[in-house]
């Protein structure tokens, strides 16, 4: 096993780690206490979390923890790099505050969770991810992945222990409706199965999204059976790197509706380019994610 750490003091506008991997962002990671996205585990103090990478064709566990104004990693490779992606370290975050629109509530959800970052999550898992979110709490999300995990993930030696990775797109071709739907996806059990079925058959590739004009990404996600323009942006802002996707959700429409209602403009598509602007622009993405978590855990009543 390798072990290292990331001075938090090194990362422009350092690093809330708990903020970062329990935003709703992403449902690729766990803690090892079992208590991700549970409200009264306010502060993950140094709780360990964990994923798997896929690294030179190999599945890869990685655990990390906050600690003593560090990232503390372990893995049986140097995990520093693979980090670095999957936590955004290299985003510099008080230049993309200084983008944001000089707002009460902005200023608000940037001062409550300093130091959250944007996650570069792999896109599959992603996809999939967020074409359960539909009508759901984060918890439940993050719930419906962990089940598919255990039910058809690769199993992952790592510490003395067995973890497992998120499912292969072929993995998920192949399992019944039937057992998705036992595993509480619901009326998403078809759209997991035939968007794998897509992917693992090659008929579409959510990567070939990436490096798109920003709205033609997003068109060429919506092939994919399940996902919308709002799931579309949530891929594209969480794992493509279009910092200035906006998903726009119950949460982000109540703060339109709020705070910005010159930029409701009738239809996604308008409103999306409205409020994109209004909040930084190539930046906007990040914005969203504090205001989505600011508000979605308390922070003012809408």
């Amino acid at each position: 096993m390798q072990r290292g750490s990331i001075d938090v003091t090194s990362l422009p506008g350092g690093i809330d780690l708990q903020a970062t991997v329990e935003s709703g962002q992403s449902y690729l990671w766990d803690r090892e206490d079992g208590r991700m996205y549970e409200r009264t585990a306010a502060s993950g103090g140094d709780a360990w979390y964990w994923t798997t990478v896929r690294v030179d064709g190999d599945l890869q566990v990685v655990r990390i923890r906050q600690t003593d104004g560090r990232l503390v990693w372990e893995a049986t490779f140097d995990a520093a790099d693979v980090l670095h992606t999957l936590l955004g370290l290299g985003d510099d975050l008080p230049a993309i505050r200084e983008t944001a629109p000089p707002d009460a509530v902005v200023d608000e959800a940037y001062d409550a969770y300093w130091g959250m970052r944007i996650v570069c999550d792999p896109v599959f898992p992603t996809l999939v991810s967020f074409i359960c979110s539909a009508q759901m709490r984060v918890a439940r999300i993050h719930g419906m992945q962990q089940a598919l995990r255990r039910e058809f993930g690769e199993p992952v030696a790592f510490d003395g222990g067995t973890y497992r990775a998120f499912p292969t797109p072929e993995a998920l071709a192949d399992a019944s409706e039937a057992a998705l739907r036992d595993l509480s996806l619901g009326y998403r059990a078809p759209y997991v199965k035939r968007t794998a079925e897509m992917v693992a058959t090659g008929e579409a590739d959510p990567e070939d999204a990436r490096g798109l004009a920003y709205e033609d990404a997003r068109d060429h996600l919506t092939q994919f059976v399940g996902v919308g323009e709002k799931v579309a942006d949530c891929i594209l802002l969480f794992s493509l790197g279009y910092l200035g996707a906006v998903p726009l959700d119950t949460w982000i429409r109540t703060t339109i509706a709020e705070f910005y209602p010159d930029c409701d403009r009738g239809n996604y598509a308008d409103t999306s380019r409205a409020i994109r602007e209004a909040l930084g622009g190539a930046y906007a993405g990040y914005t969203q994610t504090y205001l989505f978590h600011y508000l979605r855990s308390g922070g003012r009543e809408l």
